[in-house]
């Protein structure tokens, strides 16, 4: 067996079933054990209080004590298969990487808000991270805008080698073609006009730590050029410089784009693509990992609070509600929606009816309070009066404001004004207050030409308030 295994290239601890105890303390990277000849009762234990290690049984006598065990993988033919042999190998290493995450490895400090989630694809991703980041490869983080991009690549870069030095982000898109290269190398004094110092680049400040490219796909042509010489010399000048520098630097990229596509149009360099394109990892979009927006929406609320010591609730409807919805702006637009609530529902609860109406995809009966009479009344005569400036100085701006109020309720029920008093017959006043305000905010409306913040204006009312009475009177600009 011994053998067989140094002929295929494997790493191997060669013991007996009394030192195996001492070996698996001594190698705790070991991925796979191999039990051959007779088992003891020692072993047998072993297999049991070893769950986290995958065994192999070859030439065993009695196999039936541990076949039994799940971490068992399987029995190796005699004489041995090279076939067989590679492949229940592969299982175990797949045993090995599928293990349930106990946590410790990715801590509360490296686990920021884009990565929470138990769905398929973000537990993919973090399994990815984990492989990579402890290695010097480079990676590329694709996904489209709002998904944890820079997230990702800060994680790799707190669980690499690498976490004690700089992580240093340059987007760029956000700076110009002409500026980029002193940006990314530095550069001498009187380089070029305006350069009065000598100025270090971002490789330089990520010495020893990791640079991240964002938006890659945005680099103009000739720094693609001057990047692939980085990538591929380790060594770059100053602009205006000739001393050569040194690049003990991690490079992460990632973009939103399709840079396959860009390399076909001629719009990027396919030799830098494949040097970027290492270790590719995609993040998902939001919409493809629905069943984590409950996770994302605590995290998110438990980060606000932190920082502004208040929160808000969601019904189950109104998640349910959210788990509908595209989001085309991935996480970010989430967080964005979370920190609209909180300024206009902070420390109350948010149904499907508090939700704005793009995020409202359940059909839910809203809620409409009654209140007691007299209430509603003195709030539509509140309402009614809000706009006359009453002055307790002034008895005769009193008596207009309130012939004037007299003439239009006349008016608008057809009254003459001298007819200004209560019918014989009586009248609703609930009724009639309400088709005073409609016609007043009818004619305000019309006045300003539908432009609601004006005519909230002239009504001495907030637009907010005004958009509420519209849409409980229905009341619509005309379709010419």
């Amino acid at each position: 067996m011994a053998t067989v295994l140094s002929f295929v290239g494997e790493h191997f601890v060669q013991c007996s079933y009394h030192e195996m105890a001492q070996a698996l303390k001594n190698n705790e990277n070991l991925l796979t054990v191999i039990l051959s000849g007779d088992i003891t009762p020692s072993s047998t234990a072993m297999v049991k209080n070893n769950p986290r290690i995958p065994f192999l049984l070859h030439d065993i006598v009695d196999a039936a004590s541990v076949n039994d065990k799940v971490n068992v993988i399987g029995c190796l033919s005699t004489p041995l298969n090279y076939a067989q042999l590679t492949e229940l190998v592969h299982h175990c290493h797949q045993y090995h990487n599928k293990l349930p995450r106990s946590g410790t490895k990715m801590g509360s400090s490296a686990l920021f808000r884009s990565l929470v989630g138990s769905s398929k694809a973000m537990t993919e991703v973090r399994f990815l991270i984990e492989q990579v980041a402890k290695t010097p490869a480079s990676v590329l983080v694709l996904g489209e805008s709002g998904t944890g991009k820079e997230v990702v690549a800060r994680n790799i870069h707190n669980l690499s080698d690498r976490a004690k030095g700089t992580f240093v982000p340059v987007n760029c898109g956000a700076i110009p073609g002409e500026l980029l290269e002193s940006e990314l190398f530095g550069h001498e004094k009187g380089a070029f006009t305006g350069a009065i110092s000598a100025r270090k680049g971002r490789f330089e400040l990520a010495e020893g730590g990791t640079l991240f490219l964002d938006e890659i796909g945005d680099m103009p042509q000739p720094m693609q050029v001057k990047l692939l010489r980085v990538l591929q010399e380790r060594t770059f000048e100053r602009v205006g410089g000739s001393k050569s520098i040194k690049a003990d630097v991690r490079i992460i990229a990632a973009t939103h784009q399709h840079l396959e596509d860009m390399i076909k149009s001629g719009d990027f360099r396919e030799d830098l693509f494949y040097r970027l394109n290492v270790f590719p990892i995609e993040t998902p979009a939001l919409r493809e990992r629905k069943e984590d927006i409950p996770l994302l929406l605590k995290e998110l609320l438990s980060r606000f609070e932190h920082e502004q010591e208040k929160t808000v609730r969601f019904t189950e409807k109104a998640i349910e509600s959210l788990m509908e919805h595209p989001w085309s702006g991935n996480v970010r637009e989430l967080s964005n929606l979370i920190e609209r609530m909180l300024i206009m529902y902070g420390e109350q609860i948010v149904d499907v009816a508090e939700l704005p109406h793009k995020y409202q995809h359940i059909e839910v009966e809203e809620y409409t309070p009654e209140y007691p009479e007299e209430l509603q009344e003195q709030d539509a005569i509140n309402e009614l009066f809000s706009g006359f400036d009453y002055n307790d100085d002034e008895d005769d701006n009193i008596s207009t404001n309130l012939e004037t109020a007299q003439a239009v309720t006349n008016e608008v029920n057809g009254h003459e004004p001298n007819a200004g008093i209560l019918p014989n017959q009586g009248l609703n006043l609930k009724e009639h207050l309400a088709e005073l305000e409609i016609s007043l905010i009818s004619q305000s409306l019309i006045k300003h030409d539908w432009v609601v913040a004006r005519a909230a204006e002239t009504l001495g009312m907030r637009r907010t308030t005004l958009v509420e009475k519209m849409r409980k009177y229905e009341l619509q600009k005309p379709i010419v």
